[in-house]
């Protein structure tokens, strides 16, 4: 799409690649996995050729500003802006910032971030708070909206609607969990309604079993619509997921993923929790004893006023405007040429 002579909304593709890494493994374990040292090997070749695409590619649109988002993608061009001497922002949204915005850290003009200064090892003077970016369909839910909702996706506005998700690929250790609980969950509560998004593939947890108030579902779509007509969610502690609860203020049960690089589920969760803004379970717990979630989700059930102040609590630690900030930053980049040398 064009405008004058302008290009807007144009995609662009370049090689990158990914460095395999897992948390909590021992360094013996990673130098001997061949399959993984393999494939990082070749992804750094990719890496070059992506750099050198990015050098042609920034030489054609020659850009006023750069945002890299995080993900390995983000490498070659942020290697290559730095070449070319242009100016780019990082963005975080973990309370952990990603290995490759890490990795172009030192070049880039300003860290746009999640969570305070104090979470990452940048620069203070050259990190920029501007919280999560969510889409705009996740929006603050009052009594009304959340009854539309509960219309829209077919559940009595009259129920308690309990969603659990452990995001498009699903939870194990959350699925295994609430398939042990779930006939105590609707025995014990009548009005509750429950909806399990198992990810893709993963539905077959519940082998034959089948009741009237439990929806199974792989994928969710569209799912503001599931999270803003729930009473209570359980989830991971996805910085996006927590952001777009957050936007929306609704309830949570939050257990991050321990396994993922850097612990940064388990920061982010800790973050929210020191406001009293989600309650937290850790996963070896729900692991050894499913019976803790299943008795923290039946206390939070029969107390209205506690949810709704968790709730409140996580729409007020979430920003409202996290895009608007962003792209101010990105406009002070570009009509001041700032690079990191000149800041």
């Amino acid at each position: 799409m064009t405008e004058g002579n302008c290009d807007i909304d144009k995609i662009y593709k370049v090689y990158a690649g990914k460095f395999r890494r897992y948390h909590g493994e021992s360094w013996l374990r990673r130098i001997t996995d061949v399959k993984t040292n393999l494939l990082n090997a070749r992804d750094l070749i990719y890496t070059i050729i992506g750099v050198l695409q990015s050098l042609v590619l920034i030489r054609r649109i020659n850009p006023d500003a750069t945002l890299l988002k995080g993900g390995y993608v983000g490498v070659p061009v942020g290697v290559a802006c730095a070449i070319s001497g242009l100016s780019y922002v990082t963005h975080d949204s973990d309370a952990v910032p990603g290995l490759a915005n890490r990795l172009v850290a030192r070049w880039a003009t300003y860290h746009a971030t999640a969570f305070p200064a104090k979470f990452y090892d940048y620069a203070p003077a050259s990190v920029k708070q501007v919280g999560v970016l969510v889409s705009k369909d996740h929006k603050s839910v009052d009594d009304k909206q959340q009854a539309s909702y509960k219309n829209d996706i077919g559940i009595s506005k009259d129920d308690k609607l309990l969603l659990v998700t452990g995001g498009s690929s699903g939870a194990a250790s959350i699925n295994r969990a609430i398939r042990s609980i779930i006939d105590d969950l609707l025995t014990d509560n009548k009005e509750l309604f429950v909806i399990h998004q198992t990810g893709k593939g993963k539905r077959n947890i519940y082998d034959d079993y089948t009741h009237e108030r439990l929806r199974i579902e792989e994928l969710l779509f569209p799912l503001y619509e599931f999270t803003g007509a729930s009473d209570l969610v359980v989830t991971r502690a996805g910085a996006n997921t927590l952001a777009e609860l957050g936007a929306q203020g609704r309830p949570c049960i939050v257990i991050p993923n321990p396994l993922l690089t850097g612990g940064h589920q388990i920061k982010n969760a800790q973050y929210y929790e020191r406001k009293d803004a989600v309650l937290v379970l850790r996963d070896k717990d729900i692991t050894r004893d499913a019976r803790i979630l299943r008795d923290t989700i039946e206390q939070l059930l029969s107390n209205d006023k506690k949810r709704r102040s968790l709730g409140e609590k996580l729409q007020n630690a979430t920003s409202s405007d996290a895009a608007l900030k962003l792209a101010k930053l990105l406009i002070t980049v570009a009509s001041s040429g700032l690079t990191k040398n000149e800041d």
